[in-house]
Order: structure tokens, then sequence, then C-alpha cells
């Protein structure tokens, strides 16, 4: 019954060009207006680690000193230099990760090609295993190179074509604010969407050119790429701001713990930690830890532009608004229809024939307007690429996105003509055979 009921849809759409061409147009105006902004939502708001953000978690301390303290308020969102390196050092996590951001002179030794800047991270040996981080050659570095200091790095792919041609640079070197260092791992393809272990610098952004031992870039006292807050006086120490003991918050902090046991366990100990440091007299607030992971922080950040989200809002505004009058339009039609419907019925249809007969139809117009409003959305996508905003280029249809087009227009074509359908197979076959 399906294919004749196609059938006599695709006869109908012959018969009303222009109505169903409106039709077909209205619907595909909503989808494509909801499906570039639900696209640009999808992408920024998904889960950049599916399968491992649960187990990733920030810790928040509150070393700040009385002024200004507000009882309840957040505590700061990163860790000062002492406070990282102690948490390191306890080791309560299934791995941890000091991290920052930084900027770094390239003195290529490549003929042709002139010194140029690049981002840096400075961090340590667990960052790669933790963030599934892929090598397209070499590795990270130990937790022993970590704390020998030594001279090695971790570049990325696009560094790696520049300077190496794409070849395998494992052992070999490359000058860094007039330093060499040996190149023990080329990371492949790899984009973080957020890049949620660092929501100081650019969120959407690329990955970063070149890694750094933590304690290597505090020996070669590289510059530091990101927010800092200080409330105390830091001349005495002898980096500055940047010292061990500098009552300064610039540092990120990101521990694995494998179970929400552990995870309990190690909140325990973030509280245990604060008294402690209260009782030694470098806290001065009262106890106030966080422990969120990836989806949680990232909730709490509103990663997510607010006009992105009222962008949404609006289009499946304006989807709800073509869905109207495409309600309209497939009421005129099948009512203009009475007689045939009249005369189906006397012949023996049933209403829920007739119902089905119309809904197939309402569901075809859907599917057109959903190959219409694909390539709507397609246009779309593409203006948002042109624009200059940070996850602008990320922008693009994926497989799952693609799939909601089609659902979306056929379960939304179904809804508007439920209410066509019922009317229609409302029709009395008696009325409509004395009025021929």
């Amino acid at each position: 019954m399906f294919s004749y009921y196609l059938d006599l849809a695709l006869r109908s759409f012959r018969r009303n060009k222009v109505l169903t061409a409106l039709m077909v147009l209205a619907i595909a105006l909503g989808i494509g207006a909801s499906m570039t902004t639900l696209t640009v939502f999808h992408v920024l708001s998904g889960d950049p680690l599916p399968g491992k953000s649960q187990t990733l978690f920030y810790p928040q301390l509150d070393p700040g000193g009385k002024g200004g303290h507000v009882p309840g308020e957040e505590p700061d969102e990163q860790l000062t230099r002492f406070d990282a390196e102690a948490l390191q050092a306890d080791a309560k996590g299934d791995r941890q990760a000091i991290m920052a951001g930084g900027n770094v002179s390239v003195e290529p030794q490549r003929d042709g090609l002139k010194p140029f800047n690049a981002d840096a991270r400075y961090t340590t040996g667990d960052f790669f295993p933790m963030f599934d981080v892929p090598f397209a050659y070499g590795n990270g570095w130990t937790a022993a190179q970590d704390q020998a200091r030594d001279r090695v790095a971790v570049i990325s792919k696009a560094l790696n074509d520049k300077l190496f041609e794409g070849g395998n640079s494992v052992g070999q070197t490359i000058r860094l604010e007039q330093t060499s260092f040996r190149v023990i791992g080329v990371v492949d393809d790899w984009r973080l969407t957020p890049r949620f272990y660092d929501l100081n610098t650019s969120r959407f952004g690329d990955l970063e050119q070149v890694f750094l031992p933590f304690w290597t870039s505090r020996d070669l006292k590289l510059g530091h790429a990101g927010s800092m807050n200080c409330w105390g006086d830091s001349r005495e120490t002898d980096e500055g701001q940047y010292g061990l003991n500098a009552p300064c918050t610039w540092l990120q902090y990101w521990v694995q713990l494998d179970s929400p046991a552990k995870a309990a366990d190690y909140r325990r100990y973030l509280e245990n930690y604060s008294d402690q440091q209260r009782a030694a007299g470098r806290f001065e607030r009262p106890t106030n830890v966080r422990l969120r992971n990836v989806m949680q922080w990232l909730d709490f950040k509103g990663v997510v532009p607010n006009d992105v989200r009222l962008q949404t809002w609006l289009a499946f505004g304006f989807l709800l608004v073509c869905l109207v009058n495409t309600v309209g339009l497939l009421l005129a039609k099948f009512l203009r229809r009475s007689s045939e419907i009249g005369v189906r019925r006397a012949l023996g249809a049933s209403r829920r024939a007739i119902f089905a007969q119309c809904l197939v139809e309402a569901g075809t117009v859907g599917l057109a307007g959903g190959v219409l409003g694909l390539g709507l959305a397609l246009l779309g996508l593409w203006a948002v690429r042109q624009q200059p905003a940070s996850y602008a280029e990320l922008a693009r249809l994926d497989p799952l996105m693609l799939l909601t087009t089609f659902v979306l227009a056929i379960v939304a074509s179904l809804l508007a003509g439920v209410l066509p359908a019922w009317r229609a197979c409302q029709v009395t076959p008696a009325i409509q055979l004395k009025s021929q």
C-alpha cells in the first residue's frame, strides 16, 4: 500500500506544482536555518573525549588572601605553582599533569625559512596518555625526563611538515628561544573541540605547535601565555610571579581518576590538603574546593557562546513558523480534493487509509524539503566558516547531522500533516457524491 500511496502523492504533486513547490520551500527554509545553527551547536557542545571525559577531572583550590573574600564563591580557576607541584608530587590520581600555555620563537635550520613564533604548551609527561594524544612518530617524555629538566620537545604534525618536510624528525634538533631541543615525538592530526584543558587561551583554536617539559620551561624562563591572578607581593621570589612561592594562580592542573570511588577519595584529599595549608599559614580562607569532570567543567565555563544558543532557538522558532504555513497549505490542498476523497470513501476506503495516504504525501513533501534544506544548510555553514570567530572553521556537517537533517524534515512534515490528514479523513462521502 505504501507504494500505491507514494504514487498518488507524486501524481498530486504534478497536478498542483505551485502549491507543492511552496510547501517544499517552506520546509526547506526551516530545515536549512535550523540545521545550520544546530550543527554549530552540536560541534561546540560535543564531548571532546568520548568514553574518557568522565575520568578526567579539574581540581580547584582557594589559596587567596582574606581581602575580598565572599563565603561560598567559586575558588580560583587555576593553581599556584606551589600547589600544582605539591599535588603532582603526591600523585594521588591515576595520572596527573601540570600545564600552562606559552609562546616560543622558532629558529628554522632549513634554508628559506625565517624565524617565527609558535604556540607552546608547557606540561608534564602524563599529558599525552591522559588526553589520548596520537603520535605519527615517536612519543612523549617520561617522568624521569620531567625531573631531569631534559631539553626534549614534541612538535605538531604541521610544524614537522614545515621544518622537516613531513619526515620522521625524531632525534632531530630544533632551536627554540636560542636553545637546542631534541625532537622525541611528532603529534599526528589531533584537535580537541573544545580545547578543554586550557580555556584561558583559544577555546576552539588549533593545537599548540610545540610541547615542552614544564620544569624545563621554568629553568629557561620561557614566556607564559594565558591569564594570571596575584594577590600578594611576588618580588621576593626568584622568578617573580612565576616563582614557586609566588602568590599567583596561573597553572592548569588535570588529574585522571578511573572510578567514582577514586574521585570521591581525591576530593577528600583536596579538602585535607587545603586544611593543611591553612594550618601552615599559606591559605587564609576556609576550605573551598571543586572537582569537576570534563563535561561538568565545560558546562560551568559556558563554553558554547550565548549567541550560538540564541541563534539555535531563533532558528527552531523559524522552523515552527514554516511548519504552521505548511499546515495551512496542506489543509488547503487536501480539502480541495474532497470530492476525490469522497469517491474513494464510497468505494470502500477506510478513514485510516485516507489518513495514511495524506501522511505519506506530507512525508514525501518533507523528504523533498529535506533535500533542498540540506543544500541550504550547507550554504549556511559555508557562510559561518567565513566569519572571524575561532569556532567558524569547525562548522561542518558530519554523518550524524546529515541523518538528522532528513529525520527532522520528515518528522516535521508528518507533524504538519496530522491535522490536514485528520480533516481529510472526516470527509462525508454522501455529501461529496451529491455535489457532483
